[in-house]
């Protein structure tokens, strides 16, 4: 699995924690120092089945910079994949990806269903 975290975030860091409680293997990606490319947004995304709008970090200082709770609803899916894929800080983390799912945000009652 891949977890893609920013070690700062106290979220992540419980993530990381339930993890290794856990017992699972997972390799860590520091989301500011190696953002995702608009292609694997794309790849997570469609295998989330989720809505773009949970791959945001909505409660980040950048998403609320640039007054993207107002300007998404108007953007199409590429011009949101371009604007992940440009800054690490606007992609919501933890994200876990594995075979066959992604999990965006730490929800252990979620994480627990799907890794038991």
């Amino acid at each position: 699995m891949l977890m893609l975290w920013y070690p700062k975030c106290s979220t992540c860091q419980k993530a990381k924690k339930w993890l290794e409680e856990k017992g699972l293997e997972v390799r860590l990606r520091d989301v500011k120092l190696e953002n995702p490319s608009a292609e694997e947004l794309r790849r997570w995304h469609a295998a989330s089945g989720l809505p773009l709008k949970r791959f945001f970090n909505t409660s980040g200082l950048q998403y609320k910079a640039l007054g993207l709770k107002d300007r998404l609803p108007g953007m199409d899916a590429e011009e949101q994949l371009a604007l992940l894929a440009s800054d690490g800080m606007l992609v919501k983390r933890p994200l876990l990806v594995g075979e066959g799912f992604v999990l965006t945000g730490f929800r252990p009652k979620e994480w627990e269903e799907r890794l038991g």
